[in-house]
């Protein structure tokens, strides 16, 4: 059943339900060790991150292949800033060899295709200069965050800028073979209710590690949290921060 909201009402639904957080601190820190790089945003979305990472100096490309969440980082004050494409890793563009990759707010876990992933990888490390780097989050398996997706933890009434309200809330499957199935229930203006499904890759720490080496990557760290923390720590992340080889 088609939604009743807009492209442009779920992407502002998706930007008021995440906000600027320490990820995103922590993700701006690690292109802004390289002053003035070429930056791959790889799942853009609607160019939170993207937009403050052109706006630190540095030359971005972001890439998504969801037109109505590219569509409100177009309107956004910045983005004039930034290259914007539509698709996924097969659009990056070939002319440029960038410094940094990046890929955010657990958008690894949205490319839920064993094969896809390794050819994500794959375009990635390719499109990396020699001695370029990658950073990217994905929630650890270990930590069972979907045993907290459900409407008691989840349950939020949003405000859109459009002035539609929205109330949402999750629910999950349990894992099973590494996938997910997480639905977001949305009741738009008070109406009946509408869902939105998306399927979610829990890879291990060490899943991530043999698929960055089979990729061509060298793995610098492996991070369990935004300040640094140990895999395990309770923060429940997995970040991995890699290089392409000289």
């Amino acid at each position: 059943m088609p939604s009743r909201m807009t492209g442009s009402q779920l992407a502002a639904l998706y930007d008021a339900g995440n906000q600027w957080s320490a990820d995103d601190d922590f993700f701006l820190a690690f292109v802004n060790e390289r002053p003035s790089s070429r930056v791959l945003d790889l799942g853009c979305g609607t160019g939170r991150m993207t937009i403050a990472v052109a706006a630190d100096g540095h030359t971005v490309v972001g890439i998504d292949p969801n037109a109505p969440s590219l569509a409100a980082a177009r309107g956004k004050h910045g983005a004039v800033d930034v290259t914007w494409i539509d698709g996924t890793s097969a659009a990056i563009p070939q002319e440029i060899k960038f410094d940094v990759a990046i890929m955010t707010a657990h958008v690894a876990q949205a490319i839920n295709d064993d094969g896809d992933w390794h050819r994500t990888l794959a375009d990635v490390n390719r499109a990396l200069a020699p001695g370029g780097r990658l950073a990217f989050d994905t929630r650890d398996p270990a930590a069972r965050a979907w045993e907290s997706w459900n409407p008691a933890t989840t349950r939020r009434t949003h405000t859109l800028s459009d002035g539609s309200t929205v109330e949402t809330w999750l629910e999950s499957t349990p894992e099973i073979d590494g996938l997910v199935t997480l639905t977001e229930h949305r009741v738009f203006n008070g109406s009946s209710g509408e869902k939105g499904i998306s399927v979610l890759a829990f890879r291990t720490e060490d899943q991530l590690r043999h698929d960055l080496n089979l990729a061509g990557f060298e793995v610098d760290h492996i991070l369990g949290g935004w300040a640094g923390e140990d895999v395990g720590s309770g923060q429940g992340e997995l970040i991995a921060l890699a290089r392409k080889p000289r």
